[in-house]
């Protein structure tokens, strides 16, 4: 009676998702029709953003069974329909796939991709990149086999291990340097390189000038927007991630926006929205929208509890928690997400923008464990030189860590605040200068203070990032004795949601003549 139902259905041009609910009831019977219909309704509840209806369509079309020559493929479209929930089951029907006859050409390489991305979103980043590579060896030259070397440069570039390949950014660069952004292979490899030299903290100018090749008239080419499956969400974060470290705010909000609107309007939940939540939070953190960071981010977090915990996503949703939290002065507050959710060591194998260990060197001080707090921020450090990344705005551990040295070690704070800013003039942005100087001002006194608060107030009020502008405001109030100056950064810091900094202007302004509470700016 249920075979009959869904006929009426199917008949009536109601489409098989309609008609799913009565093929999962009919019973197994060897039928291959019934394997072609769930699979249709299976595509069709995808495409509306109901996996978990997909799910059960496929898991009943194995219990068919399917014929051998299409069972590789249903167990491929299983492994689909459960990428954005569980990776780990994902994974599990993706190489039993591969085992089996059946994938070939293209079909076998989307598979390889798509395995490799569920390894790395299941924190198995060395598993990821052993599988591109197996299978790119077996492929002859060709757009098959570049789109694994692709992929494998991708998740070369977001290893957070201890060591890198010798020579992937010089071959990387090498590489995109023959590409003009004709097609999708070569925008992916535009997008890698732009990526790798802004880690790396090379200069900012020729970053943005390199991922400006990846856009078609200021938006993503076709066949590489935030759902299409050929190169998946990760290149597209570094592409976004590439601008907001940039001082291109516009363009990374403009980005991560189109994610969450896109993944929304599909109904597409799981890893993939919880990713598109986080960045968006990242961009209103770098913006100075704490309040809205905070709020993003937290959605982030709720959605990351049902992926799973100690997943890359769920680092990237709690790390710029804390770091949103901290820059706010609700320090007990950070403290206590970083306690429940596990922000602590050991850190994933994929790269969490930002960078954890300083954020968590930042926190470690906030909370008065200085010790803690400097071996974290000098493990930061470490780690940072291994990988040769030196993107100051990224990796911010040199600040923090030449601030809390500078009472029991002058000379190392000194050295460390000098090549912090050394490689703030490298990369070259308002946001990277104005930090540094900030860092040099703070271990200055007298007139030298001053004046290097001056010029970081002078880079920041033309950065994009709105906090940093108004903490350099306050700093060089106090050091100046500028009372316009201490009602200017307050007035910023309550814009931004800063109530700590802002907190710190009220002091400073009561102490200031003619700073009686009655007298304070509102």
């Amino acid at each position: 009676m249920h075979g009959i139902a869904a006929r009426i259905v199917t008949d009536s041009g109601r489409g098989a998702a309609a008609a799913s609910r009565h093929l999962l009831e009919v019973h197994p019977d060897d039928d291959e029709e019934l394997v072609q219909q769930l699979r249709d309704a299976a595509g069709e509840h995808l495409a509306v953003g109901a996996p978990d209806a997909a799910r059960r369509c496929l898991e009943r079309a194995l219990e068919e069974p399917p014929r051998p020559e299409v069972h590789a493929r249903v167990l491929y479209e299983l492994g689909c329909a459960t990428f954005l929930t569980a990776p780990a089951r994902t994974i599990g029907h993706l190489r039993t796939a591969l085992g089996m006859s059946g994938l070939d050409g293209d079909a076998r390489v989307d598979a390889v991709v798509r395995l490799s991305q569920a390894l790395l979103h299941n924190d198995q980043m060395e598993e990821a990149v052993r599988t591109v590579d197996e299978e790119a060896a077996r492929l002859d030259p060709g757009p098959a086999r570049m789109r694994l070397q692709a992929v494998r440069f991708m998740w070369e570039g977001i290893h957070a291990g201890e060591t890198t390949a010798p020579g992937r950014s010089e071959r990387l660069a090498d590489l995109a340097a023959t590409c003009s952004g004709r097609d999708n292979s070569e925008r992916a490899l535009l997008i890698l390189r732009g990526f790798d030299a802004m880690m790396r903290g090379e200069n900012a100018e020729v970053v943005t000038e390199i991922s400006d090749r990846v856009l078609v008239n200021g938006s993503l080419a076709p066949g590489l927007g935030w759902t299409d499956a050929e190169w998946g969400v990760e290149l597209l974060l570094m592409l976004a991630s590439t601008y907001a470290y940039t001082d291109r705010l516009d363009r990374a909000e403009s980005l991560y926006n189109e994610a969450l609107r896109s993944y929304e309007s599909v109904g597409w939940s799981g890893g993939h929205l919880v990713l598109a939540h986080a960045y968006v939070g990242l961009a209103h953190r770098r913006r100075g929208r704490l309040a809205a960071a905070e709020k993003s981010l937290r959605e982030s977090l709720r959605l990351a509890e049902r992926v799973g915990r100690g997943l890359p996503l769920y680092w990237t949703a709690t790390c710029n928690l804390v770091d949103t939290l901290l820059v706010r002065g609700h320090v007990n507050e950070a403290w206590e997400v970083a306690e429940r959710h596990g922000f602590a060591p050991p850190y994933p194998s994929t790269i969490v923008l930002p960078d954890p260990r300083s954020v968590r060197g930042r926190l470690l001080l906030a909370v008065g464990r200085t010790k803690d707090g400097v071996n974290e921020l000098e493990a930061a450090e470490k780690a940072a030189s291994s990988r040769g990344h030196h993107n100051p705005v990224h990796l911010f551990w040199a600040a923090d860590l030449a601030r809390a040295l500078a009472t029991e070690d002058p000379v190392r704070a000194a050295r460390l605040a000098a090549e912090y800013r050394g490689r703030a003039e490298r990369f070259g942005t308002d946001t990277a200068l104005g930090e540094a100087l900030r860092c040099a001002a703070a271990l200055e006194t007298g007139r030298r203070a001053v004046r290097l608060a001056a010029r970081a107030v002078a880079h920041l009020e033309s950065s994009p990032c709105q906090y940093e502008h108004a903490a350099a405001r306050v700093e060089y109030g106090v050091l100046a004795r500028s009372r316009a100056d201490l009602e200017r950064g307050l007035a910023l810091a309550r814009s931004c949601g800063a109530d700590g900094l802002a907190a710190r202007a009220e002091a400073e302004l009561a102490m200031a003549p003619g700073g009686e509470p009655g007298n304070r700016p509102r």
